[in-house]
């Protein structure tokens, strides 16, 4: 049977609408119009380029968009919100209160620098754009107290800090116009890694069908990469790369403006009746703003995607509290940014723990042996809130492995790991009259491999970190008497503004970031997330939580 052939009929597979953004002009030196062949040009120069990137990532390491911080506003206005939602999302407010001040970055994961640009074919450079780029991006890394987290490999197996962040990942389109147009995006690794593809059938494509997968797969995401998320969902997709960009254009609001419906011809557009129905899904969950309740996403995009008939694609991505992007453009008026929010003061209300329901927090002495602390902690159900004031090791993948390392040669494990909480960390550069950089917390399962050789060994007993753990952690605490203490994942400048006294390092100082740190802390946040007799609270979210704030 020959299919018939429609007419031809054009369309952009992802077709935007008006740009609503608000912005501010940055600067109008360096462009200006030519005049060929009966049409207009935009001529920029190179230092446009390179002056607007390093603007872009000092902004958005520093601020955040309104809209973001209004989201953070609304857990604090609404009943129904859980305790530890709004415990969250003040600490989080507090964070971007501090960030603003343009000395400590919001997050201590600086992220890898991500631009991509729309140049119009009437615009004209030098044609070395993302050298321009590039250079902005490393300008703004080395002025600014940012971490360098761009692993280089030497080869399969080895590799070393580039010390730049670079290389940054930018990708340039053309398009018809005189105008230049600019996503900057800053990704942190946690983040980047709930970014995922899942290749399914047409069967998935029947409602109930589809809830019980996305109900399934959004619970996996857990809380490592620090909730509240903004949560992208695409379904379809002409190949799976595009899929998963989409996701992350979509995780960023850069789709919002997409069509609210398909046609015969085939572009993307955002399903808003299935936004509404997975935002309510994941309220459900009870995993909330990382310690149970139901903001564990402030809003979910959706977007479908014309595909394959034999492929169907499923992408999934978030954009984590740090949420880091801005748009720019050059146009003949001049180089716009987009305006950040320089005033996040204006978003974060009165409040006191009692406003917040969530009651005193345990206070945990770290200045006491081990045993004390351990023998505090066992006393605690999961999910009970402390402030933890004391001596902290930090230590997190390279360390580890070198801790391993040292043990496979029969070596003894180092008494800083017999005789305090192991905190899983790296910290931005400290800045003049600090005692550290922004120095939040790592996700921890990428330590989990090492939890029970450690703790059979007599160290890591207190673990300290974000996001959930393992079964084999639970087991490894259940056997051998340990603890995993979850941090507040987001808020990096407030933790070292308030709560980071004394910075120094132990060993491996060549590691840089990734060296074995003390560090003194006063009145540091944090949860029970993992007890001693294996109960684990991303287990059932729902049960501990009334025992929060319930002990002093």
């Amino acid at each position: 049977m020959v299919q018939p052939m429609a007419d031809f009929a054009y369309t952009q597979l992802l077709p935007l609408g008006a740009d609503e953004t608000e912005y501010r002009l940055f600067t109008r030196d360096g462009v200006s119009t030519q005049h060929a062949a009966g049409r207009t040009f935009l001529s920029v120069e190179p230092q446009v380029l390179r002056m607007l990137a390093a603007e872009a990532f000092a902004d958005i390491a520093h601020l955040l968009r309104p809209a973001h911080l209004s989201q953070l506003a609304r857990i604090l206005r609404d009943p129904a919100a859980s305790p530890n939602d709004r415990f969250v999302a003040r600490d989080l407010l507090r964070n971007a209160n501090i960030a603003a001040g343009g000395v400590l970055p919001m997050c201590q994961d600086t992220g890898t620098a991500i631009v991509m640009g729309k140049r119009g074919q009437r615009v004209l450079t030098d044609e070395d754009d993302q050298r321009h780029l590039a250079r902005g991006i490393h300008d703004t890394y080395e002025r600014l107290n940012l971490r360098y987290s761009q692993m280089a490999p030497l080869s399969m197996t080895e590799e070393v800090n580039t010390g730049t962040n670079l290389p940054a990942q930018i990708e340039l389109n053309a398009t018809s116009g005189d105008e230049y147009e600019f996503l900057f995006m800053a990704k942190g690794g946690g983040s980047a890694n709930k970014s995922f593809l899942f290749q399914e059938t047409k069967a998935l494509l029947r409602p109930e069908k589809m809830r019980a997968f996305l109900e399934e797969k959004l619970r996996s995401l857990g809380t490592a990469a620090c909730p509240p998320y903004h949560l992208a969902v695409v379904v379809g997709g002409t190949s799976a790369e595009h899929a998963l960009k989409t996701a992350k254009l979509a995780s960023a609001h850069y789709l919002d403006t997409l069509p609210d419906h398909g046609s015969p011809v085939g572009h993307g557009f955002r399903d808003l009746e299935w936004e509404q129905e997975i935002w309510e899904i994941t309220r459900q969950l009870g995993l909330g703003a990382q310690f149970g309740g139901s903001y564990f996403c402030h809003d979910v995009r959706v977007v479908r995607l014309p595909r394959h008939g034999g492929s169907l694609p499923v992408a999934l991505a978030v954009s984590c509290s740090a949420d880091r992007q801005a748009k720019a453009k050059i146009t003949r008026e001049g180089v716009f940014l987009e305006q950040l929010e320089r005033e996040p003061a204006a978003y974060l209300p009165e409040t006191t723990d009692a406003d917040l329901g969530t009651g005193e927090a345990v206070r945990v002495d770290l200045n006491r042996p081990m045993t004390e602390i351990r023998d505090q902690l066992a006393g605690l159900p999961v999910a009970t809130r402390l402030s933890l004031s004391g001596p902290l090791v930090v230590a997190r993948d390279i360390a580890h492995a070198k801790i391993a390392e040292r043990l496979d040669a029969g070596e003894a494990m180092p008494d800083y790991l017999r005789d305090h909480p192991v905190y899983y960390a790296g910290p931005a550069k400290t800045p003049d009259g600090y005692a550290s950089g922004s120095f939040g917390p790592t996700t921890a399962g990428r330590m989990d491999s090492y939890v029970e050789r450690f703790q059979a060994a007599g160290g890591s007993l207190v673990m300290l970190a974000k996001g959930n753990r393992s079964g084999a952690v639970t087991e490894s605490c259940k056997r051998h008497g340990g603890f995993y203490l979850g941090s507040i994942g987001g808020p990096a400048a407030r933790l070292t503004e308030d709560c980071i006294r004394d910075v120094e390092v132990l060993e491996y100082p060549e590691l840089d970031m990734e060296a074995v740190w003390r560090i003194e802390v006063e009145d540091f946040p944090a949860f029970v997330v993992v007890d001693d007799k294996g109960n684990d609270f991303f287990t059932d979210p729902t049960g501990p939580l009334l025992t929060i704030g319930s002990r002093s």
